[in-house]
């Protein structure tokens, strides 16, 4: 028997027991007659006690030790004269009277405590080391605890767990591919699924009426903080449902998830249209943590022969509470901040409501005291509040006000970790056209369906037709999506034509899913959570990266693999593939 309990099992209750624990050497502390090793596993940290006087060779054992040795100590549990109270275990010591080693081990080429002092890059190659920091195992934990309470509320709502296939068909519709050669089938490829969205529709088709599945998925995209190539969905679809019961059915997950969790009671989610979302606040997951919403100016700021606004497509505001007072510096740094090219703007004014009543605006030049007057009205602003505007075209305008928002919220502290503000967004635009490529194209994919009050507009006009699509944002993130899916083979032949599809490239692309709503496809619908995101949302953080087990950079390289790389020449000819150049 290797250990009789694990490093953050013991207590005063134990004191008195022979007990054996195993792990690994956290830190060793040497005070001449006696030494101090703080013995590490995933549960915890043990103090292991070894004493000059009483046993002299197994000190100067324990002091040959270095950081990682894999070992075991066998001895007698006692109550700790020095309490550690940041320790669960810190009442208590082990006095040992036997030493192994089981392992010995390199220095690791960083701390294995949680304030590391190991860089970014050297902890990802080295990540089995990382993944043994206390702060990356509770991460680890963590998710494995949102798994388990998923299954347990999926299954007990009669969801079925089914696997679906990771070869499937290259699709040109979404984010890129990544594809895998078949060598029994030369130059042809199978794809990894961005997602099992055409399987689980199957699986509707074949009467399985609630499917979930915790499943990889693979995109080839761009890389940030919340995107890894490889992750992980929950992904979910119901037969017999419209957008109700899809939502109340996994509203109520999240719930789940939140109380068993994290200890937190929700209420009833919010819900707001796309278009609103957009007017309000510039986006479609707006983090309902605080205010500032849009105020829309236009008919108040234009033809007072102020070209800036004269010539804008919109003009919008929105009001700081309580930041009169910022002084120049700030404000030139709010500047500064919406004229940076991610966001684009070229210009920021702003509005004083001054405690003593008095406005004071950056364009007083062109505006009267009266006019300044119906623009605080218009942003119910009160003294002490400040206003800032920003002009422009009405997409770009409303992105980078929502920018500036956010900007704000932190800087005012109005977005802590620890609140929770979920939020349905709702009724997105089925279609969005592509100036470059003279199409549309779907903004969920191929199989939503449009409103059954704006189908006759998928054939007229169809920047009209509304999605019967749905998200769920948490704080500002999407963490979740979905829609009501096309069952009806003609129309789904339409959204094909829509998108410019020929008859002939549909069947070739998706016929297997054509053809088997021929053979009675219920209505149905579902939608998929974002698994490592939902994970970093309930902890307050934006990256993913530590809630996988083994991620990739920045780069989509895999540091402790050296992944990816290059195959010999023998793969190469088997696979029927030859490198140009």
């Amino acid at each position: 028997m290797y250990r009789s309990h694990t490093c953050g099992e013991l207590r005063q209750r134990n004191i008195g027991n022979e007990v054996t624990l195993a792990g690994w050497l956290q830190t060793t502390r040497d005070f001449g007659g006696m030494t101090f090793i703080d013995l590490r596993d995933r549960y915890g940290i043990t103090q292991l006690v070894f004493n000059m006087e009483t046993n002299k060779a197994l000190c100067e054992k324990a002091r040959t030790l270095g950081r990682e040795f894999v070992i075991q100590a066998k001895g007698v549990v006692v109550e700790r004269s020095n309490k550690n109270p940041k320790m669960p275990t810190g009442d208590i010591e082990i006095i040992v009277s036997e030493l192994n080693i089981l392992n010995k081990a390199k220095t690791p080429p960083f701390t294995i405590e949680n304030d590391t002092d190991g860089g970014d890059d050297l902890r990802m190659k080295f990540r089995y080391l990382d993944l043994r920091r206390e702060e990356v195992q509770q991460k680890i934990m963590f998710r494995h605890q949102v798994g388990h309470e998923t299954r347990t509320y999926l299954n007990a709502n009669g969801f079925l767990d089914i696997e679906t296939p990771f070869l499937i068909k290259s699709t040109p519709e979404g984010a890129r591919d990544f594809v895998v050669p078949s060598r029994m089938n030369p130059g042809e490829f199978y794809a990894l699924p961005q997602s099992p969205q055409t399987f689980k529709q199957l699986l509707m088709v074949s009467g399985y009426d609630k499917y979930y599945q915790i499943t990889r998925c693979f995109r080839d995209e761009d890389l940030r903080a919340d995107r890894q190539p490889e992750f992980t969905q929950i992904d979910c679809e119901m037969a017999f449902v419209e957008q109700e019961d899809i939502l109340n059915m996994f509203e109520g997950l999240i719930k789940h998830i939140f109380r068993t969790v994290k200890g937190i009671e929700l209420g009833d989610f919010p819900r707001m249209q796309y278009d609103d979302a957009m007017r309000l606040y510039g986006s479609d997951k707006p983090d309902m943590r605080f205010g500032m919403q849009f105020v829309e100016m236009n008919d108040l700021v234009q033809g007072k022969g102020f070209g800036v606004f004269d010539n804008a497509e919109l003009v919008i505001g929105i009001n700081a509470e309580n930041c009169a007072e910022f002084t120049r510096k700030q404000l030139d740094e709010l500047t500064d901040f919406v004229k940076r090219p991610q966001i684009g703007a070229t210009g920021l004014i702003y509005l004083r409501y001054n405690a003593d009543g008095t406005l004071k605006s950056s364009v007083d030049k062109f505006y009267s005291e009266d006019e300044l007057k119906k623009w605080a009205e218009s942003a119910d602003m009160k003294p002490g509040d400040l206003l800032l505007v920003l002009c422009g075209n009405t997409d770009k305008v409303r992105k980078q006000m929502n920018e500036l928002r956010l900007e704000l919220g932190n800087r005012l502290g109005l977005r802590p970790k620890d609140v929770f503000k979920p939020l349905w967004v709702l009724d997105f635009p089925l279609l969005e056209y592509n100036e470059d490529d003279n199409r549309w194209y779907a903004m969920h994919h191929p199989f939503t369906s449009p409103k059954k009050q704006d189908i006759d507009y998928l054939y007229t006009d169809p920047a009209r037709v509304r999605a019967d699509a749905y998200d769920l944002a948490i704080n500002g993130v999407e963490v979740g999506g979905g829609s009501i899916r096309i069952f009806d083979k003609g129309l789904q032949a339409e959204m094909f034509k829509r998108l410019g599809f020929t008859d002939e490239e549909a069947q070739k692309q998706f016929g297997f899913l054509m053809n088997a709503f021929e053979y009675g496809a219920p209505p149905h619908g579902g939608l998929a959570f974002g698994f490592d995101r939902l994970c970093a949302v309930l902890n307050g953080v934006e990256s993913i990266r530590d809630f996988i087990a083994f991620p990739k950079n920045n780069s989509g390289r895999d540091m402790m693999l050296d992944s990816p790389s290059t195959i010999d020449e023998k793969q190469l000819k088997e696979l029927s593939i030859a490198l140009r150049g």
